[in-house]
């Protein structure tokens, strides 16, 4: 006896089930928990019967669950009740599309698309609030954002042009990319939750969408109330320290090879900004703020000027490198690392993914710009922010910074095993 004939039948049954407790928790009246998994077997039943008029039967089965939706419909409306949108009808129809793809060689993708159906069915509040706290200057940076990766990342011409190797449209547009999508994800999440991210959080995800801009953000709001500068510097050291997970992350985006060797650094830097971040928190934990408004990050001018200052990098630091040496390149992570983080790792990591620097000179490149960052945010609590801000910025980064010489000068080249492929998994 062939069990395996069974098996997208006894799925189709548990997928069935899973949308349509759905449905019927949410109190709809036109499917729930029997009908879902009855329209999803009717799909793998048709898929499987179906022979050489396969096309003809799933179109037609198709056809009369549509059918069947909008009888339904018709009756509600004849007794008066209040529609209720498409929702569940659109789902009836995917579910029935579902039990057809598990019958084919795409039943791994079907059950996906299953379980994003119920999870985005259930996420119907938060969606709702999502689109009520977005603004039109926020869906302008969702149109930006379709632009960037959609449109414009397509066009370009993935081949190398000008001296060193080093100007690649595609390639520079794709880091553009990465960096607003990570900063956008950070967005979206701290648009969700709004007024319920505390401090901490707040600290967490303002480091990922623009650790500068939470500095810059804090900093003013303790010009004209300094007895919130406690609670400003946790947050701003608490971005800070987010930049270091950022850096690890686009490492082992763009250059898994050299994770190997700046993992353990760049983890002990981030280990002791944590350190510093739990005893402050300790020190301060009954204050609260509000939090800074930051700007949606899926902005077409902000990424232009990344994706030029990301080339005019990657170009300074080839140039340096073959002028002068590798010396050179640590000169100029000090003056990058004052703009921009980002810029200066991704393209260290691309000339290491080349073999124009070592393992050992990439990640304390990146280290040098990550302390050089420290060193403009601090300048601007000092213009922007109080006196007591400055004083807490000042020893919290201090530490920082004197760790992270620290690490320059002593930490000797440590490889740990990391597969290749670990960021693709």
């Amino acid at each position: 006896m062939n069990l395996g004939i069974y098996e997208p039948f006894a799925i189709a049954i548990g997928l069935g089930l899973l949308v349509g407790l759905q449905r019927q928790w949410h109190g709809t009246q036109i499917a729930g928990i029997r009908t879902f998994p009855l329209i999803t077997l009717l799909g793998t039943l048709v898929a499987s019967t179906g022979g050489e008029s396969l096309g003809w039967l799933t179109a037609a089965g198709l056809l009369s669950v549509a059918l069947m939706l909008m009888i339904g419909n018709y009756a509600k409306v004849k007794e008066d009740e209040k529609a209720s949108g498409l929702t569940t009808e659109a789902a009836a129809l995917m579910m029935y599309v579902v039990g057809v793809g598990l019958t084919t060689p795409f039943k791994g993708p079907a059950i996906m698309t299953a379980g994003m159906t119920a999870v985005l069915l259930h996420w119907k509040q938060p969606m709702h609030i999502f689109v009520e706290r977005i603004g039109e200057k926020d869906f302008r940076g969702l149109i930006h954002l379709v632009l960037i990766a959609l449109v414009i990342l397509p066009l370009l011409p993935n081949e190398t042009f000008g001296p060193y190797d080093v100007f690649n449209p595609y390639k520079i547009w794709l880091m553009v990319v990465l960096i607003v999508g990570i900063s956008l994800t950070a967005y979206v999440a701290y648009k969700i939750l709004g007024a319920s991210v505390g401090a901490v959080l707040g600290g967490v995800l303002g480091g990922l969408i623009s650790s500068t801009a939470t500095t810059v953000s804090y900093a003013r709001q303790t010009k004209g109330n300094s007895n919130i500068s406690p609670i400003a510097a946790m947050v701003i050291l608490i971005a800070s320290t987010i930049v270091n997970v950022r850096v690890l992350v686009e490492i082992g985006i763009v250059a898994p090879g050299l994770l190997s060797l700046a993992f353990l650094p760049l983890v002990f830097m981030l280990a002791l900004m944590a350190t510093e971040c739990g005893v402050l928190f300790f020190l301060i934990r009954n204050q609260d703020t509000t939090l800074p408004q930051l700007d949606n990050p899926a902005q077409l001018k902000p990424a232009i000027i990344f994706g030029i200052l990301y080339a005019a990098i990657s170009f300074v630091v080839a140039w340096a490198k073959d002028q002068f040496g590798t010396g050179a390149l640590y000169g100029v992570a000090v003056i990058s690392g004052l703009a921009d983080v980002d810029a200066i790792t991704l393209s260290t990591a691309n000339l290491f993914n080349d073999g124009r620097v070592t393992g050992t000179v990439a990640w304390r490149v990146i280290l040098i710009a990550t302390l050089s960052n420290l060193f403009f945010k601090g300048a601007a609590v000092a213009f922007l922010g109080s006196r007591r801000l400055l004083v807490y910025t000042s020893i919290t980064f201090g530490i920082a910074v004197a760790g992270g010489i620290a690490l320059l000068l002593l930490w000797p080249d440590i490889a740990i095993s990391v597969p290749a492929d670990w960021f693709d998994k």
